[in-house]
């Protein structure tokens, strides 16, 4: 609580469930009571999530944070859940909904760091970056060779984007750069203003992977995604073809992937995402035609910086009575209103 021309104010109460930058966990001392988790970043049981969340009025989340009927039931309380990153698959919105719970996300802040990250994997695999490297640091490079570490060109290859939203799109610009045939598969057709913005073609997704060369991954994860793209679909592709995904795990069937690559069905991948991550599939391990990176998409500190900023406005907003920018379920905001 504090005092405000004589009166005694008392603050609401939230919750940060990981480590964010100082700067913002003071931000929000200056409005509220703060709980938080500085000083050690663990990924919380549900359980304890549960149990640190008694009483609060709010918390800002990240993606890993399960918000759903039980832990609702639970917490009467509670007012508004904020996530700091943009996938919300952790919620589930009908039953924040229906129990009147606020749900945020921080949508557009993490296109165009997630695109350079797509594209730093795709040139990786293409150019046998990390699998190159690994074998230099191991003292193994004696002098040039004709052969050594072939790779594929990038520039005047055809890119196959699975998913034109903002990362999506942003990774299609990155493309004329080098001179690449564009074409995409999305839920929804693009505008044609769209198409012709970007310079893309439009095409069903066994045709696209038939086609490209490389092909990127950028849908969200949503139940009818899982396994998108499958054993079938990955018999589809080149044996020269390169996938990548920075989108979530669980789209791509990583054991199907896994066996492909191992057998030289297809030349390479590219991975920040994986089904069950932190924990993911071992086999990856010993392929050295995949170049691996542990969820790090928008790990940069300006873009992090948005999304925790972005977030904390959001939980701000929410408690404060007015219309969170990133409000997911309306339908709790315009029951209020009434």
């Amino acid at each position: 609580m504090e005092i405000l021309d004589g009166a005694i104010v008392t603050k609401k109460k939230i919750l940060v469930t990981r480590q964010a930058f100082p700067e913002i966990i003071d931000w929000l001392r200056e409005r509220f009571e703060v709980e938080h988790n500085q000083e050690t970043d663990e990924q919380w049981s549900q359980d304890e999530f549960r149990r640190r969340l008694a009483g609060m009025d709010g918390a800002l989340t990240a993606g890993n944070d399960r918000v759903d009927a039980p832990l609702l039931d639970a917490l009467p309380q509670l007012r508004a859940v904020c996530n700091m990153t943009v996938g919300f698959n952790n919620f589930n919105l009908a039953d924040m909904t229906s129990r009147g719970v606020i749900a945020t996300n921080t949508s557009g802040t993490l296109d165009e760091t997630t695109a350079d990250m797509a594209w730093a994997l795709m040139l990786a695999a293409a150019r046998r970056v990390t699998e190159s490297e690994r074998w230099l640091r191991a003292g193994h490079w004696k002098g040039w060779k004709n052969s050594q570490f072939l790779g594929q060109d990038v520039h005047g290859a055809t890119l196959g984007i699975v998913g034109m939203g903002n990362i999506g799109r942003a990774v299609a610009r990155r493309a004329r750069g080098f001179s690449m045939k564009v074409i995409y598969n999305n839920r929804n057709r693009v505008s044609p203003e769209i198409e012709r913005e970007l310079g893309v073609s439009y095409m069903g997704l066994d045709e696209l992977l038939a086609q490209s060369d490389f092909v990127s991954v950028h849908v969200p994860y949503y139940p009818e995604a899982h396994h998108l793209i499958d054993a079938r679909r990955i018999a589809l592709l080149k044996p020269t073809a390169i996938v990548v995904n920075t989108a979530r795990g669980g789209i791509i069937d990583d054991a199907a992937l896994i066996e492909a690559l191992k057998a030289g069905r297809i030349a390479g991948a590219g991975l920040d995402v994986f089904e069950g991550e932190p924990a993911f599939n071992p086999g990856f391990t010993s392929l050295d035609n995949v170049a691996l990176a542990p969820h790090i998409g928008s790990a940069t500190r300006a873009t992090r910086m948005r999304m925790w900023k972005l977030g904390a406005d959001n939980l701000v907003s929410a408690l404060a009575g007015e219309r969170p920018p990133n409000l997911l379920n309306p339908d709790v905001w315009e029951r209020r209103r009434r």
